[in-house]
């Protein structure tokens, strides 16, 4: 799912305005050209690919249970360049996963996500708002919300029915602990830019294991 972002806000631009540059400059590694949509080192789905997931004009949108995404739940990482992005999601329970999304570089962190997937009458959607580090909101409207269009045992992948961004996300989970994260926008002229991570399963450390010997009481 994500996804799924850093942009000094200008005072005259408009909140939609600003999320799109945002998200921009994040799609592009040091040194490429403001129009060029950055593919991930690590990772790359074709644009065939998404095309062939993508649901019919028309078609109605799919059944699918909230559950199908437990998944998700747990904390994972992922990176390009000097930045880490680090995502954790909650189970399902209530009708909700809760995520959120962490994004920093070079010890600073640059902007803060809350997601949540709802489950309403067998639909599901996929909600994102911006934060900065002292939770400032971005968005200073409704946050963004996107309808699930397509889901099957891999791919996710979610539409924006609004003007906002972004426009799509897609999740495509390639092992257990190994999923794509990607976003579509478009730029205020119209370019499609892509955001796109590799996101890894972190894997929480057992803890030591407790002796079964009790020492004895000492005298005192």
């Amino acid at each position: 799912m994500v996804n799924k972002h850093l942009m000094a806000r200008n005072a005259h631009q408009s909140p939609i305005a600003a999320l799109a540059a945002m998200l921009v400059l994040l799609s592009l590694a040091p040194g490429a050209s403001a129009q060029e949509p950055i593919a991930p080192a690590t990772q790359t789905l074709s644009s065939s690919a998404v095309a062939a997931a993508s649901p019919l004009p028309g078609a109605p949108r799919p059944q699918q249970a909230l559950a199908n995404f437990a998944w998700l739940a747990g904390e994972w990482h992922g990176s390009w360049g000097p930045r880490l992005a680090v995502e954790a999601w909650t189970p399902p329970h209530a009708g909700v996963m809760l995520g959120s999304f962490q994004e920093s570089e070079n010890g600073k962190t640059l902007v803060l996500e809350l997601l949540s997937l709802t489950e309403v009458g067998g639909m599901l959607k996929l909600h994102i708002r911006h934060f900065t580090p002292s939770l400032d909101a971005w968005e200073k409207q409704d946050p963004v919300a996107l309808n699930l269009q397509r889901a099957d045992a891999t791919t996710a992948i979610f539409d924006n029915p609004a003007d906002g961004e972004p426009k799509t996300a897609t999740f495509t989970r390639l092992d257990a602990d190994t999923y794509v994260s990607r976003f579509e926008l478009t730029s205020e002229k119209g370019d499609p830019h892509i955001t796109q991570i590799v996101y890894h399963r972190q894997i929480a450390s057992s803890p030591p294991a407790r002796s079964k010997h009790t020492p004895k009481p000492q005298a005192p």
